[in-house]
Order: structure tokens, then sequence, then C-alpha cells
């Protein structure tokens, strides 16, 4: 039988208490503002309990949102490729005052709030993957941390429309007016010409190393990518000039440019060039669809440029339709 008992709490208040012990049960109890609640919160434990359903809800009731971030930082986020990026959503997650509340007691309104709120701050890409956050880390929470009985609040909630695919491609000129005014910057023209040339994402094109570039066979080996699996990118004639006219560095990496540096760089760049809308990363569309109008097929296309399936590569690749005349006769 439950006991509840009325006892003083904060700023002078009476709450009210309400405790099971049980034989085979660990001492359950839960403090509420009002006694009907704490009476009907009871009755559910013991019912749960007569009919050995029972899973302890007290970890979750007594972990606070913001210690579960810290959690999961130490433990999932410290292992992903994108660290630094997800630390700061978790730093973001941190400042709300959601963060103060248990796990046990977010529920899918609240979800709902920070989303449409947030909304009107950042894109709905960013609201997204601060979602995608959260509803991993109650997976992780119930699967791995043993809070077997929580319930994840963001499967109930609709998440923001996903952002039509960037269709940016050089255009004509822009590509010389690209290389030109990155003559200004170390390296930045051959980094460019590379990731037009074979695709290669930002962090695979920097992470390049002289041991992983066979120049007979001309071919660079990828030991880290996006996906996780290591690939081989093939090198045309054009890459293969660049990557024979760079001097060695001593530790041993093709570029010695940061990441961050090149993406700073690239937009002064784009500014000096005069060049509007254009990212780093659209590059890699340009190059994917330079391919297939090369005659590649999506099998080929794909084992260069490590893509998984049909879906993301069409997402990757806008062919004009001048230039596909000629294939019609």
């Amino acid at each position: 039988m439950a006991t509840i008992r009325k006892r003083p709490g904060p700023a002078g208040r009476t709450v009210w208490q309400a405790q099971i012990i049980r034989t085979g049960y660990p001492r359950q109890y839960r403090t509420f503002d009002i006694k009907t609640e704490a009476v009907s919160w009871a009755r559910q434990m013991e019912g749960e309990m007569d009919r050995c359903l029972f899973v302890s809800r007290r970890e979750a009731e007594s972990t606070t949102l913001s210690e579960a971030l810290d959690r999961y930082s130490r433990e999932v986020t410290s292992r992903k490729k994108g660290v630094i990026q997800e630390m700061c959503r978790i730093e973001h997650w941190k400042a709300q005052s959601l963060a103060k509340r248990y796990l046990a007691t977010i529920r899918s309104a609240d979800i709902a709030k920070f989303r449409d709120e947030r909304l009107e701050e950042v894109s709905p890409a960013t609201v997204r993957l601060e979602l995608a956050l959260i509803s991993h880390l109650f997976t992780i929470a119930r699967k791995e941390w043993g809070m077997t009985d929580l319930r994840n609040p963001v499967q109930d909630v609709k998440l923001p429309s996903k952002a039509r695919s960037r269709e940016r491609r050089l255009m004509p000129d822009e590509e010389t007016r690209l290389l030109n005014a990155a003559q200004a910057y170390r390296e930045m023209p051959e980094i460019i010409t590379v990731a037009v040339e074979t695709g290669m994402r930002r962090g695979e094109i920097m992470e390049l190393r002289w041991t992983d570039v066979d120049l007979v066979r001309r071919v660079a080996y990828l030991r880290e990518t996006k996906s996780g699996e290591a690939r081989d990118v093939p090198l045309s004639t054009r890459a293969m000039g660049v990557l024979r006219s760079l001097p060695r560095q001593i530790d041993g990496r093709v570029f010695g440019l940061t990441r961050n540096f090149v993406s700073t760089g690239f937009a002064r760049v784009c500014k000096v060039a005069g060049i509007e809308g254009l990212r780093f990363h659209d590059l890699r569309h340009e190059a994917t669809s330079r391919l297939f109008e090369k005659g590649l097929n999506p099998m080929e296309v794909s084992t260069i440029t490590g893509h998984k399936t049909l879906q993301m590569l069409k997402r990757y690749t806008h062919l004009r339709a001048e230039d596909l005349v000629a294939l019609l006769g």
C-alpha cells in the first residue's frame, strides 16, 4: 500500500510525497503539488507491479536533459566525425530552459514549442538537425542507459519540411573567374580544381596524404569519408597535373590548409570574383554532374563519389538540358 504524506516544500509551499515500498522492487517515491496527482501516480505504479509490468522510471525522473546531454557528448558525440558541429548544437540545447527539466517530464508539446520558436531564428534544416540530436539522445537513453520506459517526445512531433536540394552549378565563365581570384590564396586554386575534377568533399581533400596518392595508377585512396567507408577515387589528367605541381610537405599531407580556412577562403574568393550563391560543397554537385555528362553510368559515378543510393546521387546531380541535346540525336 502506498503512503501519501504532506511535506513542506520550497518557498513555504506544501507538497505531497507518494512512496511505495514493496518486496522485490526498488523503493519508489515522487513529489507532487496536488494530492490527487500523488494518489493517481501511486495507483499506476502499484497496478504495474501487480501485473508484473513495472519498470523503474527513477533514473529518467532524476536525470535532467542537461545532464543527459553531457553524457551523450562524452559517449556518443565524441566518436562522431562532425563532433565540433554537434557540440555546438548540444551547447545550444543546454542553454534552453528545457534543459533543466527531467527527461521523464519532457513532452511532445515542449518539443513542438521549441521547434516553432527556433524556426523564427534559423533554417528548417538546422532545426531538423537539432531535433534529430534530441531524438537520438532519447533513443540511446532508452536502449543503452537503462531508461527502458522512457518515451521519445520527438517521435510525435512533425519535423520542419526538408529544404529543396541545391541546384547551383558553375556558370560558363565562373570557374575561370574563381581560379583567377583564388591566385591570391595559397593552395586555393589547386584545391578548387581537385574538388571539381574528383567530386571529393572538403574534408576528404584536406585529409589527403601523399602516401595515399598513387601517381602511377592515378588513384587517390580516401581512408576517412563521411560514410565511414574508404574508397578509391580515379584522378583525371587535370587533377594529376595539379597534384604533380604541388610541393611535398614535411607532415605528409597533400594540402596544408585547414577545413575552416578553405571555407572562409572560398567565400572571399567568390566575393572577389563577383560570384554569388556559390558554396564550396557546390563543387561536388558540379563534379558529379560532369561525370554523368561524360557518359558514366550511375554505378560508375557512385563508385567515384561514394554516394550510397540513387536518390542521394540524384540530389547531387543537375544536368543541363542543353548538354543533353547532343545525346538525343
